[in-house]
């Protein structure tokens, strides 16, 4: 297995802990996991070729969905509400 796998394995077991913290305890490395991972889907990109670099992404984009879809939204100028679920009445 080359080190970039290795690595993307590492940063998988990273989020996962990160995610079992408390939220006041999740931002700074949160942040840092969300940056280094196009350095990291890149690397794997070049060494394996599109199939395990889209595999990757899809990872990436399944463990941070929401800090994904709320920076898009604020690119985009969209206001990035908070959404509450719809009573049923």
């Amino acid at each position: 297995m080359s080190l970039s796998l290795i690595l993307a394995c590492l940063w998988v077991l990273a989020s996962a802990i990160v995610a079992a913290l408390p939220m006041r305890r999740q931002y700074v490395p949160g942040v840092a996991l969300l940056i280094a991972a196009p350095v990291l889907i890149g690397v794997i990109f070049y060494e394996h070729g599109p199939l395990l670099g889209a595999a990757a992404v899809f990872g990436f984009v399944s463990m941070f969905r929401r800090p994904l879809w709320y920076f898009g939204r604020k690119a985009l100028g969209i206001p990035a509400e908070n959404r509450e679920p719809e009573s049923e009445t």
